[in-house]
């Protein structure tokens, strides 16, 4: 488990995974991303094809430049998906 991401609005965690099958010319574990939208109080766990999408968005992101504003945007895009509501133990 590692924190990738952490701004004011989201939390991403990306989860390693053994190696899995391959989508085209990626490999894709079992592991994926945790995206917590702060502010909704909501997180979601992708992985998979999804998981590619989400780390090929984000990583060309960053080779523009990082910019909070541009990451948190994309991310807010995956949001809609999360159905879980943040509980602390």
């Amino acid at each position: 488990m590692q924190m990738l991401y952490n701004s004011a609005s989201f939390t991403v965690v990306a989860f390693e995974g053994n190696a899995g099958e391959t989508i085209g010319n990626l490999s894709v574990s079992n592991g994926g991303y945790e995206i917590v939208d702060k502010f909704a109080r909501k997180g979601i766990f992708i992985q998979g094809e999804l998981a590619v999408s989400f780390q090929q968005g984000v990583e060309a992101l960053v080779a523009l430049g990082p910019d909070e504003e541009a990451l948190d945007d994309y991310i807010a895009g995956y949001t809609w998906l999360a159905q879980h509501p943040v509980v602390l133990h």
